[in-house]
């Protein structure tokens, strides 16, 4: 949660500056997806009238050459030669009877072959006792047909018989006299492959379904077998529905169905289209709707970070200042290098600190900043963070029941506190306080064993006894886990090595983190050198200083750019105390 100088959040001027923001914004972001729906719409009204027009055109070509198949088949059905053939079987020779019959074979292939739709002609001749068509030539009386024919044309007004899954045109010629059967029928069977081939024409994508029904019998043609659930989802529907479009759901698709009715042949066509089909010519503007949505958010991130950044955070960093200063912290300058007004207040706010240390007896100061250092130093040994993190693990190791690590723990832990709660000297062997690093790190491989690896050198023998300040190592191990090896998402390398010179000792931490720049680096130096005191290096600065008052000038900590392009940590101690500067160092 962002902390605000005001009494409450919908108080502050953040909050107000968000919310004028946002006025602005909204509209243009509802103004983006009504445009969105306004465009789906329209291209769904495009593409409904594109498919009416092949409808439309497909029916009119359909009646056009059904009317023609049923002319030619007329014309057949008034043949002179099948009349007489039907008539005077018994009174001809076996060659006129021959020759008549071939006739009407090739006649029918003709017919057959003048038109895609048709798979085959025939001729029911009960006189004959035979049945001749385009395909077999002359066969077997099927009088199963010819009276299923016979029968079907009773029926007014009906052009389509359905015999054995297919469409049929039949014509009977009647011999004039009441109650006699008719001479022959003429059965024109049509393809329903060549119906299912045209039907896919009309698809304008491979996911489109189209059908054919004839209406009386509710037989239908799909232009593949496998869309059976369309052709039942079809029924369903335009029983309810006798609109040209309409919108249905099948399963988990969402179509557009176009219907046309073609009332003179008794037939109908429809198409479905799914509806991802519809709004694939909007994907471009889905796409840059998307972009804009995004460029939205972006704008308004930067926009609050902005307003953040130079509003909020200076105001309540003032806000801080003016609190510890309630506190009776004078030592609490704001350092700045802004020309905006709140560089005004800031530099009003160090010359009136300023002015008020002034008052301050300089004895009395002394006292107050060895107090603080103190303090700094006592909190400096036991991190909360820290504790937590070992509580933890040592829950986890009692989970899995690891006694033999939980002993090693605990004993690493009570070495730990032992050391840094121990009241003796406040100067020991750095070999201590090199051990003493080597637990703390050995503490922290139990929980990042698998990310960081450490590196710790050998001590030289004759830097072991030499005398430090106590916790000058663990706590810069410390900040280079917190600050870095934690969130690196890298494998992380940590590494501590000693070296010395003629006149002064090294101890060097550094670390492969990522996240710190080489500005920042100088930045941290540029605090350290200019003794000024801030939250996020307060450690560091506690340490810093103790070097200095104990070994003098040219000892400290020295910050710079490691080899493993993290942060490189030198704690520098004379050999002498403030005597010589640091040989090539």
């Amino acid at each position: 949660m962002f902390k605000i100088p005001a009494q409450s959040w919908f108080n502050s001027i953040f909050a107000r500056l968000i919310m004028t923001y946002l006025v602005f914004v909204i509209p243009l972001i509802l103004l983006g997806v009504y445009l969105y729906h306004w465009s789906y719409d329209t291209a769904s009204e495009e593409i409904s009238l594109s498919t009416e027009r092949r409808l439309s055109q497909y029916a009119t070509e359909l009646n056009r050459e059904i009317e023609w198949m049923e002319l030619q088949q007329f014309d057949i059905a008034e043949d002179r030669k099948l009349n007489r053939l039907a008539i005077l079987w018994n009174n001809m020779d076996q060659i006129e009877k021959r020759e008549i019959l071939n006739y009407l074979s090739e006649r029918l292939a003709a017919f057959k072959n003048s038109s895609a739709y048709i798979k085959n002609v025939y001729v029911h001749i009960p006189s004959v006792n035979k049945s001749i068509s385009a395909v077999q030539g002359i066969d077997e009386y099927d009088q199963a047909s010819y009276e299923y024919f016979s029968s079907s044309m009773q029926e007014d007004g009906i052009r389509f018989t359905v015999k054995d899954d297919a469409l049929n045109l039949s014509a009977v010629r009647v011999t004039g006299k009441l109650g006699d059967t008719p001479l022959f029928v003429v059965q024109v069977e049509l393809d329903n492959a060549a119906f299912q081939n045209e039907l896919s024409q009309l698809n304008l994508y491979p996911e489109s379904a189209s059908l054919l029904v004839e209406e009386r019998t509710g037989f239908a043609i799909l232009d593949q077998n496998e869309r059976k659930i369309i052709l039942a989802n079809y029924r369903e529907y335009s029983q309810k529905n006798s609109l040209d479009s309409f919108r249905v759901g099948v399963e988990d698709t969402t179509y557009h169905v176009n219907q046309h009715h073609m009332a003179p042949l008794g037939l109908s066509i429809a198409t479905y289209l799914p509806e991802k089909m519809v709004t694939k010519p909007l994907s471009k503007f889905y796409k840059w709707a998307w972009i804009f949505a995004i460029t939205s958010f972006i704008a308004i991130t930067a926009y609050l970070y902005s307003t953040y950044k130079l509003i909020h955070i200076p105001l309540l960093l003032l806000v801080k200042r003016f609190k510890k200063m309630e506190g009776g912290v004078l030592d609490i300058p704001i350092v700045h290098h802004r020309k905006d007004e709140f560089g005004f207040l800031y530099s009003r706010f160090n010359h009136m600190i300023e002015n008020l240390q002034m008052l301050i007896d300089r004895d009395f100061k002394k006292t107050m900043m060895m107090q603080r250092a103190e303090l700094k130093q006592l909190q400096s040994q036991i991190n909360p963070h820290f504790l937590y993190n070992s509580f933890f693990i040592l829950n986890s190791l009692a989970r899995t029941g690891e006694t033999e690590r939980i002993e090693q723990f605990t004993n690493m832990l009570g070495e730990y506190f032992r050391f840094i709660t121990r009241n003796g000297t406040d100067h020991v062997p750095l070999k201590e306080e090199v051990h003493h690093s080597r637990i703390y790190t050995e503490i922290q491989q139990l929980r990042f064993s698998r990310r960081i690896k450490v590196e710790f050198g050998e001590v030289p023998p004759e830097m072991e006894q030499m005398q430090v300040p106590r916790l000058i190592i663990q706590p810069v191990i410390e900040n280079a886990y917190e600050h870095s090896l934690e969130k690196n998402t890298a494998a992380g390398l940590l590494r501590v090595q000693f070296q010395r010179t003629s006149s002064c000792a090294e101890i060097i931490v550094e670390d492969n983190g990522q996240d710190l720049q080489t500005e920042d680096i100088e930045k941290l130096q540029h605090l350290l050198y200019n003794d000024a005191a801030t939250e996020d290096i307060t450690g560091l600065m506690n340490i810093h200083r103790r070097l200095v008052l104990t070994y003098g000038a040219g000892s400290g900590l020295y910050l710079s750019r490691s080899e493993l392009q993290g942060l490189k940590v030198v704690i520098r101690i004379q050999w002498k105390e403030g005597e010589h500067e640091c040989i090539d160092c």
